[in-house]
């Protein structure tokens, strides 16, 4: 029977993007097949509490409780992104968080949802994999109340999420309005460079600023005055479907068109080399089939056209703000949120739901 030592040193040896085929939110289903099963689905009538749900593929459903709160539910889970246990549990928590914060809310209570391989794996990485979470669930003041899990082949992690949200001070994807500035709070690359780690051509110590990046929490509201918090007429956090896919979803749900300047784009120092080494995933291809046929990206080279479609996991949020509150909301963030740009704005309906521009 092994040693408690010897059991941890197998668990460090074990690189948990290895034994899974897609990691993050990079193995989520594509967009368009899931538009495509859910069209098939006869969703009963939504009762009149209901503030938000599917249709318009918003981060969140809320439902309203009384006239000063309603409840913000999410849901998120995913296969390892990265190699360290506990690295990738708190990355996977405060994924699932984001979804409450890019509603406005403030996340309340947590429930782990578990896949996990016991005849493959020891229990210290299962072990490790949950305090992660429960060290970033408690950085956000919510509470890990309980969850399920089940004996997997591969391992799967993450959070059922409730938060709390004013009714008349929530965030919706769709309530964006011309001439409102775009802000995106973190930079993109998660995807491309978390590529290279699981081809085993970057270590997690090469990719350190995505490891940084994912692992913050996307609490603006608590670096935000009320009056900057009233001027956020719209809102959505980037993962999976890319800045192309989550910015058309905000410009069709709020029927508007959104310009932004790729230059202006908020980047790792090698989110551009990554890509230029062929670092891709499922979800490159899969995010530009989804959005093809809405977007206009003709003016942008090469490596451009595939920061806009490269899958974020526990990626920045992208804020449609009154013109003149951008400046001091940007200010603001920068102290936490470092690479908060305005990276363009709102117009009226065109042609394209999103137009990049070099």
């Amino acid at each position: 029977m092994p040693n408690s030592q010897e059991v941890a040193a197998v668990a460090n040896t074990i690189a948990l993007t290895q034994t899974v085929q897609k990691g993050g939110c990079a193995a989520k289903v594509s967009a368009i097949y899931l538009r495509e099963i859910l069209s098939k689905v006869k969703f009963p009538k939504a009762h009149e509490a209901l503030l938000v749900d599917a249709r318009l593929f918003d981060d969140a459903g809320i439902y309203k409780v009384s006239d000063d709160i309603a409840l913000v539910q999410t849901l998120d889970f995913f296969t390892p992104i990265l190699d360290t246990a506990k690295h990738f549990g708190a990355v996977a928590a405060a994924n699932a968080l984001s979804d409450v914060y890019a509603m406005g809310g403030k996340p309340k209570t947590a429930m782990g949802i578990l896949a996990f391989p016991i005849a493959t794996m020891p229990e210290s990485v299962i072990v490790d994999v949950m305090q992660g979470a429960s060290d970033k669930i408690a950085e956000a003041g919510a509470n890990f109340v309980g969850g399920h899990s089940i004996d997997d082949d591969t391992l799967k992690f993450g959070l059922s999420v409730t938060g709390f949200v004013h009714p008349e001070r929530m965030w919706t994807n769709a309530a964006a309005r011309p001439d409102d500035h775009l802000i995106l709070t973190k930079a993109l690359g998660t995807g491309t460079m978390t590529a290279g780690l699981k081809r085993r051509e970057l270590a997690e110590d090469d990719i350190s600023e995505a490891i940084a990046s994912m692992l913050m929490l996307n609490n603006i509201v608590d670096y935000l005055s009320e009056e900057q918090v009233q001027a956020i007429h719209a809102a959505t956090d980037i993962t999976g479907f890319g800045l192309s896919g989550h910015s058309q979803q905000l410009a069709k749900a709020s029927n508007v068109t959104l310009k932004i300047k790729s230059q202006r784009l908020p980047l790792f120092s090698q989110s551009l080399a990554c890509l230029e080494r062929g670092f891709l995933t499922k979800a490159h291809r899969s995010n530009f089939e989804y959005t093809q046929a809405s977007i206009e990206a003709s003016g942008l080279d090469k490596l451009y056209n595939l920061v806009i479609h490269d899958p974020q996991t526990s990626g920045g949020l992208l804020l449609a703000v009154a013109p003149d509150s951008s400046h001091k909301i940007v200010e603001s963030l920068k102290s936490k949120f470092k690479s908060t740009e305005v990276i363009g704005f709102v117009d009226s309906p065109q042609k394209y739901a999103v137009i990049f521009e070099p």
